[in-house]
């Protein structure tokens, strides 16, 4: 696993090599308004944690830096997920509703909750999109709504994730993070659907459109 790593860095380095360091924007830039749609943060993402006993994800940006990372020690279908830095500190708290709904459901927090988070105020909710009469001509995964309210959508997620091709869309319908296959294969290593690339638009949060990649791979794995 160590290996693979080290060449998940390498790699990362000479995909990327030509790029300007980004700064990574802020929660609070979740909108993606920039016009500058060139402007981009490239992040390849493992669906592997570095621990040897979880599931869970690590990822590294394009100068070969750890910059985000997933230790599930539950496996599978969890009902919380916790997304960290490269050094450990809790970003973001995904928790699965616990009510009856039908729909998967998912609730997002700052930081890091506790057992009881009945204080915590959500800054997201993610609810999957059934589509029972198969008439979803778009194609939507998911809808990521500011609560309270759920009656306006703020992203739209569409694509195929069991395909690693999917686009996160605001209110004005511009892309501000997409999901991309890494089909390459190098030093006899074939990536397949456990590596792949995370693009993220100008203005955009990295660590937020980390934590959709998250819950997609709850919904649709």
């Amino acid at each position: 696993m160590r290996n693979m790593f080290i060449f998940l860095k390498s790699l990362s380095r000479s995909v990327h090599g030509d790029e300007e360091p980004q700064e990574q924007p802020e929660l609070s830039k979740t909108d993606g308004g920039s016009n500058d749609d060139d402007l981009c943060t490239s992040l390849t993402v493992w669906r592997k944690s570095l621990l040897i006993s979880c599931n869970g994800f690590t990822v590294i940006d394009s100068n070969g830096n750890l910059v985000y990372r997933v230790d599930n020690y539950m496996g599978g279908r969890t009902k919380e997920l916790v997304l960290m830095d490269g050094k450990g500190n809790s970003i973001l708290t995904m928790r699965r509703c616990k009510n009856l709904r039908l729909v998967d459901t998912w609730v997002i927090y700052g930081g890091e909750v506790g057992d009881h988070c009945t204080s915590e105020k959500p800054i997201f909710y993610v609810k999957k999109c059934i589509n029972i009469l198969h008439t979803n001509k778009s194609n939507v995964l998911a809808y990521v709504y500011r609560p309270p309210s759920d009656k306006r959508y703020a992203y739209r997620i569409e694509g195929s994730y069991s395909h690693r091709s999917c686009k996160v869309v605001n209110e004005k319908k511009r892309v501000v993070a997409e999901i991309k296959r890494k089909d390459a294969t190098s030093g006899g290593i074939c990536f397949g659907l456990d590596v792949f690339v995370l693009i993220i638009k100008a203005g955009f949060d990295p660590g937020f459109a980390m934590a959709l990649v998250l819950l997609l791979d709850q919904m649709f794995s």
